[in-house]
């Protein structure tokens, strides 16, 4: 008898010999590694699928690594299912996402494993969309902003007819902060607009060739159906100070939450990813999770973001990732993580020894990250740096510029024409914490392979310096 998908069971997987978990990453986020470090802990096993020169291979114990060749990018996802074989499928980013999203449309044959990965198809367009996403969360009273749909530059100007102060002006199918602008007037709203519009379709294949080029997007070529029909809206600004949350879910079941307040973010923006956040704990937030989760019927990682009102404290939802983000690898006192608690679900058992430091501080800043973007902070002195000691080869190339970041065009392109890039992490800061970790005992590899490694890079960082600064024929 075949499951109905849109009523599913809540009960865990059917344990068997093994829990194979296919990884998914698109882009060069590092948080796949540490996502696929705590289920090969947990004795899953774990098969990747990820750009060529991706951190994900620098991992031990994976099964296998699948890199993406050519310009058929949804053929590639199809091949490492069916090679494979997973229990789950993981997407880390959102075009991971959308992905299985139209596998699900196209294949009939994996439908049962997309459906057991992501949760209930009758909402996948919900979650690509975040005015129905909103629509969804306000129907079953989660605080949220005031929100409309701009269909058209009229309805921008009614919003600023009706609405004082600024507003936040969203595009769907975007991601990272991207697609995301803070308009104060209806004139910058309505130049937001016009950055928003649809490409050309000049303009698209002009991007998609730089994206293939300069940074072997692996999914440049790809035709997502739902490209042209990305919807755009107006939020209400919420003044305060943002957090997230990140989920653990079956079938509807919430697994696991972990909250956060975001302390730092890159490039110091609003819109950004965080780089050093503190765990709260925060019924509101955790309500609306279990909420959302049994409402849309999820299954697997996502995360909510939300702003806490000054004063009152109270979290308004502004937006739903429907993948996992940077809290899932996180062992805290007294709880699962949450690639765990999945895990765990799923029939995976619990492995003897775990290398894997219990975070110990409230304020947690993730590695390389916070090395990147706010090598001065304060905060650097006293928090849980997230560093995997682990894995010295991963911390080597976390420490390293993407591989696609090296190649000569990009080079070329960034260097000649002056384009900003990306900080690359602080060695220094990278040799303190890794001495101080050495002395405070928690980790026996820190004084053995990683103090050693992030010398090495400081020494050859000042030979390149050197050399460079040499004056010709001297």
């Amino acid at each position: 008898m075949t499951r109905n998908p849109r009523a599913p069971s809540t009960g865990p997987a059917r344990s068997h010999d093994g829990i194979v978990a296919l990884i998914v990453a698109t882009n060069w986020w590092p948080v796949s590694a540490r996502l696929a470090m705590r289920l090969l802990a947990h004795r899953c096993e774990v098969v990747a699928l990820c750009p060529r020169g991706h951190v994900l291979s620098q991992l031990t114990g994976l099964r296998s690594v699948r890199t993406y060749s050519g310009l058929n990018s949804l053929a590639a996802l199809e091949s490492a299912i069916r090679s494979s074989n997973p229990t789950i499928v993981i997407p880390c980013d959102d075009r991971a996402v959308w992905q299985l999203h139209e596998l699900h449309r196209q294949l009939p044959d994996l439908r049962d494993l997309i459906v057991r990965s992501l949760g209930d198809p009758a909402h996948f367009a919900t979650m690509r969309s975040r005015a129905q996403l909103l629509e969804v969360a306000a129907r079953a009273e989660i605080q949220v902003p005031e929100t409309r749909r701009v269909l058209r530059t009229d309805d921008i100007a009614d919003w600023f007819g009706r609405v004082s102060g600024p507003a936040v002006m969203k595009m769907d199918g975007t991601w990272g902060g991207s697609g995301v602008s803070v308009v104060r007037t209806e004139a910058e709203a309505q130049s937001a607009w016009r950055k928003f519009a649809p490409e050309t379709r000049s303009a698209r294949w002009k991007r998609r060739w730089k994206e293939w080029l300069l940074y072997s997007d692996p999914l440049a070529f790809w035709d997502d159906p739902a490209l042209g029909r990305r919807g755009i809206l107006l939020q209400r600004y919420v003044a305060g100070r943002q957090a997230n949350s990140m989920l653990a879910c079956w079938r509807g079941k919430l697994l696991g939450v972990v909250n956060v307040e975001v302390l730092c973010t890159e490039q110091a923006s609003a819109t950004s990813p965080s780089t050093i956040v503190r765990l709260i704990d925060h019924p509101q937030m955790t309500h609306a999770a279990g909420v959302l989760c049994a409402a849309l019927g999820l299954s697997g990682f996502y995360g909510l973001d939300f702003i806490l009102e000054p004063g009152s404290n109270r979290a308004q939802l502004i937006e739903l990732n429907a993948r996992c983000t940077r809290l899932g690898h996180l062992r805290l006192p007294g709880q699962d993580d949450l690639a765990a608690l999945l895990a765990k679900h799923m029939g995976a058992l619990p492995p003897d020894t775990d290398a894997e430091a219990i975070v110990n501080r409230d304020i947690i800043a993730f590695f390389p990250q916070a090395l990147s973007w706010n090598p001065e902070s304060p905060y650097l002195h006293e928090c849980h740096v997230d560093v995997p000691w682990s894995e010295p080869q991963l911390i080597a190339a976390l420490v390293r510029r993407p591989w696609a970041y090296t190649r000569p065009l990009f080079r070329l392109y960034h260097d000649g024409l002056k384009k900003p890039r990306d900080p690359t992490p602080s060695i220094p800061g990278l040799m303190r914490i890794a001495a101080q970790t050495a002395r405070s005992g928690e980790f026996a590899v820190a004084s053995g392979a990683v103090a050693p490694l992030a010398n090495n890079f400081l020494v050859a960082r000042r030979a390149r310096r050197d050399s460079n600064s040499r004056v010709p024929g001297s």
